[in-house]
């Protein structure tokens, strides 16, 4: 990940934020503790769990990255790279997203469900473009 947030944000050196961050105009706040990296780490690596839906696994990675907030800038443009290389290594490459705005707190399981439902929203939509249009080829793959 930090590999893409010096591309990104065209840093030659990116690292895991030393101290706490704020989001939401200040309003919330996510304290670093002495393990909080790896607390990240063990809920990204969830997201490769296959007993667990791909749209589920995709919304957790992209919110895990949003509020764990990994580094001290850039990070709703990294966890959407996150949903996206989610979903990639699947064979779902979305052919319309956006940004997602995330207005809830981090222990909002409902806004969380609410988010894994877009999500599969935006795969079956896709694959219905997909389908319609006749190709299975270029830039939408589906295993």
């Amino acid at each position: 990940m930090a590999d893409w947030q010096r591309l990104v944000l065209g840093m030659p050196e990116v690292a895991f934020r030393q101290g706490d961050a704020f989001a939401k105009g200040g309003r919330e706040r996510y304290a670093l503790t002495s393990h909080t990296q790896r607390d990240f780490e063990h809920c990204l690596r969830e997201s490769a769990d296959p007993r667990i839906p791909l749209a589920s696994r995709a919304a957790r990675a992209y919110l895990d990255v949003a509020f764990f907030h990994p580094f001290p800038d850039g990070n709703a443009r990294l966890a959407m790279l996150t949903l996206a290389y989610v979903l990639e290594v699947e064979g779902v490459r979305l052919d319309q997203a956006g940004p997602l705005l995330t207005t809830r707190y981090a222990d909002d399981a409902a806004g969380a469900a609410d988010l894994a439902a877009l999500v599969s929203v935006l795969i079956r939509s896709t694959h219905s473009r997909a389908t319609r249009a006749g190709h299975r080829e270029g830039p939408l793959r589906f295993s």
